[in-house]
């Protein structure tokens, strides 16, 4: 049900609102010409979790920068270096000169300072914390570069023919890309292959000494049901969300690239799930799997409307045409939900020589069939039985 926020909202997604409303057909081909001709809209995707069945779809395909959201990527890989008896929850992570040179958002956890693995996994999800990304590739796979090529065979091997991974954390690299498709891909194969770090990406509130490092994805505490995911930001991505809710007996997931605002991203999500339950919409009787990533196309770059001088003006527009959540104005984030938390206790100070632990050519690697032909957890006439935790060792 929706509420009337006492301040900040959005209108009908899909009504046009009073601004496009009044700028009439010469006003529209202005704004078109003013924003860019490659100007589309944003990647929208909704996906039954059960099925892997598209609940709707909008720019699926398209080539996004994904900024934070690589960090979903960054754990997938440490999961299974822990599966692999490679590293585990209590090993050191230890914050080395190059991790505390990234720019932030930081833990500021000082240089040679070293937490659990399981701790750095929360600041890494939690707090988005660039600089434990840093420090966990470095833990898991000897060097960042060592890591960075780990997470694009998990990229190769999930079948998320749209991505390409650069660094851990996401800060802008022009190489570095994916899809909604992708990102939808790779959270239905975190719940599937380790469900067990579900309250990982849960978890709305690290304690770090006297700080208190909330997490972005504001879904987690005002819309009932949720249960995860990552957000992410940078300049030419613009505001990124993948979040994964659990209503009425079904489990949606529902991505969202390039909103204007945290309120657009967070009121988007909840308005597509709102939408499948009240039966405003039916699926598309397709798989996530099917989706056609689209190749040779370039990201769209989000900066100019998002940081640069025609931000004023995009938010302007966005506002207008999506109100949900601004002042005075119905709101899908009512929910007051209390916070989950988890507190981070540092180690101290150790001083680590190099360790590079380079991947043996031996290491038991991830079957191709991984990809998405083992994500639904029931079809007619039975129940497919999917790979739940392992015991130490076995191949993936």
């Amino acid at each position: 049900m929706l509420r009337v926020r006492s301040c900040c909202g959005q209108g009908q997604y899909y009504q046009p609102g009073p601004f496009l409303k009044g700028l009439g057909v010469v006003g529209l081909v202005m704004l078109v010409f003013f924003f860019g001709t490659e100007a589309r809209a944003n990647p929208l995707l909704l996906v039954d979790m059960k099925t892997t069945e598209v609940l709707m779809e909008q720019d699926a395909g398209q080539p996004w920068y994904p900024a934070s959201l690589v960090k979903m990527a960054t754990a997938f890989v440490t999961f299974r270096a822990i599966d692999n008896d490679r590293v585990s929850l209590d090993t050191p992570v230890t914050i080395s000169a190059r991790a505390a040179a990234v720019p932030p958002g930081k833990s500021g956890l000082r240089v040679e300072t070293s937490i659990t693995m399981q701790d750095a996994l929360n600041l890494l999800i939690v707090k988005s914390a660039n600089d434990v990304a840093i420090a966990i590739a470095e833990t898991v796979s000897g060097t960042v570069e060592n890591f960075v090529a780990e997470m694009n065979e998990t990229a190769r091997v999930l079948g998320m023919s749209a991505t390409n991974f650069a660094n851990p954390h996401g800060l802008f690299d022009k190489a570095q890309v994916t899809s909604a498709r992708d990102m939808a891909v790779l959270t239905l194969a975190i719940w599937q292959y380790f469900p067990q770090y579900g309250d990982l990406f849960a978890t709305s509130l690290v304690r770090l000494g006297e700080k208190n490092l909330r997490s972005n994805n504001n879904l987690l505490t005002e819309f009932a049901g949720t249960t995860g995911m990552k957000t992410g930001f940078i300049c030419s991505a613009g505001l990124n969300l993948v979040a994964t809710v659990e209503r009425g007996g079904r489990q949606f997931l529902a991505v969202v690239l390039g909103a204007s605002s945290a309120r657009e991203r967070g009121e988007l999500a909840a308005k597509l799930v709102v939408e499948h339950l009240n039966g405003t919409r039916r699926g598309t009787g397709k798989s996530v799997a099917s989706i056609r990533n689209e190749p040779g196309m370039l990201p769209v770059d989000m900066r100019p409307r998002v940081c640069g001088p025609q931000a004023q003006a995009y938010l302007a527009e966005r506002n207008a045409e999506f109100p949900m959540g601004l002042d005075g104005q119905p709101s899908f984030l009512t929910a007051e939900i209390e916070e989950r938390s988890y507190q981070v206790v540092p180690l101290g100070r150790i001083r680590v020589v190099p360790w590079p632990r380079p991947r043996p050519a031996s290491a038991p690697r991830m079957p191709h069939q991984v990809a998405l032909e083992i994500v639904p957890t029931s079809v007619p006439g039975g129940v497919v039985p999917l790979p739940r935790p392992r015991p130490h060792g076995q191949v993936h």
